[in-house]
């Protein structure tokens, strides 16, 4: 069975975070994650607490939960803003249609963190390369830091979230167990409740290691099913799959940072054709079709030229929208390095709803995109390329990151 490619991301410190990039957008003079702040309920009710403490506040000894009553005795420098649920729900939508460049199957644990599935959706890179690309645009494009978690599976990339914070990347794989879990406290372990530790430590488990070396009929004896999920997740064992629920896109899109400059047209147009095999692909899944191509190249200097132009029809087919991008790519390109390439499509409809007049009679296409979909869903999306990207793999190859 291949092994399973999973990230966890979590946003740090959201509801300040999304506030203080929020405030900032709308002219705001102060980032108040740098100040002592907090976000909580309404301060004139003895029910208001705290949600959510920027870092300075927490030096004070303010903990999230505690009246803010008692956290105003602790600071009185501190400010206090009140919760914007609709500003979060926003941030978090900015976040997922962000994961949907790289995946559809993606699961929202909470409204600050997500699990992604990219085993499909690698087309040859590395799980550690995209985690860090992933960390780096969410600060650059969206102005907040996530930690993400790299393993192969849920549980252990949900761990590797947890470690050191903010604005970190881990891994946690199977042979790293030992070394970065078993030493944690058995209270750090996913799904341990507060009022199963006490339990655990009267049988003298202190730790995730403790916990993982004992007989696991004992732990099934004492904890009943519950022990089954809490034996098996000190072992790093989880065969959960990500329970994505599919929402229809509204653009559907794909880029990639080079690890280093291009200069060469045709060296640059295989990647976008590369990108044009997974939106397509993605397009078809979904049974959508587009109206519309966007690509986008970003130079060395960090400038982004972004041009779009309508399809001939509305398609889902990849020959179209490569050549849509083609056309593109000679009226924008002037020769400087390129570092970053993207290609989104939009103004999406669903291919049932669209009468088939609209479409070009195209149906040797239709039946080529058909089989080659079908290998990728059965055999592994990079199983099957398109001539054009067969050395895309050497172009985007770039040296592995160091992993905390």
């Amino acid at each position: 069975m291949k092994e399973r490619q999973i990230l966890h991301v979590d946003v740090n410190n959201a509801f300040l975070s999304w506030t203080a990039v929020h405030m900032l957008k709308n002219g705001h003079p102060i980032d108040i994650r740098t100040i002592p702040s907090i976000i909580g309920g309404d301060e004139e009710r003895r029910s208001g607490i705290v949600l959510a403490k920027s870092p300075i506040a927490k030096k004070f000894g303010i903990v999230t939960g505690e009246p803010i009553y008692f956290a105003r005795k602790k600071c009185n420098r501190l400010e206090t803003y009140p919760a914007n649920f609709e500003v979060f729900k926003y941030y978090s939508d900015k976040l997922y249609d962000l994961f949907l460049e790289y995946t559809d199957q993606i699961e929202r644990f909470s409204i600050d963190e997500c699990f992604l599935d990219m085993t499909k959706f690698l087309n040859g890179r590395k799980l550690i390369d995209v985690a860090y690309e992933i960390n780096e645009r969410v600060y650059k494009e969206l102005g907040f830091t996530v930690n993400v978690g790299v393993s192969s599976n849920k549980l252990l990339a949900k761990m590797a979230s947890d470690f050191e914070k903010p604005n970190k990347v881990h891994t946690l794989y199977e042979y790293e167990i030992e070394d970065k879990m078993w030493h944690l406290p058995v209270s750090e372990l996913f799904m341990i409740g507060k009022k199963t530790v006490p339990k655990l430590f009267n049988l003298g488990i202190k730790t995730i290691g403790d916990l993982a070396r004992q007989d696991k009929e004992f732990i099934v004896r004492k904890f009943g099913k519950m022990g089954v999920m809490m034996h098996d997740y000190a072992n790093g064992i989880d065969l959960s799959p990500v329970n994505n629920i599919i929402e229809k896109p509204k653009s559907i899109g794909n880029s990639v940072t080079l690890p280093k400059d291009l200069k060469d047209e045709e060296e640059i147009y295989k990647i976008v054709l590369a990108l044009c095999e997974q939106v397509s692909y993605r397009l078809r899944c979904h049974d959508l079709v587009a109206s519309t191509v966007n690509l986008q190249l970003r130079n060395k200097d960090f400038k982004d030229i972004s041009h779009q132009k309508p399809l001939s029809y509305l398609t889902s087919s990849t020959k179209e929208i490569a050549k849509t991008s083609k056309e593109l790519l000679k009226e924008m390109y002037k020769g400087e390095p390129i570092r970053l390439v993207g290609v989104r499509v939009d103004n999406l409809q669903e291919k049932d709803e669209v009468q088939m007049s609209f479409f070009e009679n195209d149906t040797k296409q239709e039946k080529l995109d058909s089989v080659l979909d079908g290998l990728k869903k059965k055999y592994g999306y990079s199983s099957v390329t398109r001539a054009g990207e067969l050395d895309v793999k050497e172009i985007v190859k770039g040296k592995e990151k160091k992993m905390k």
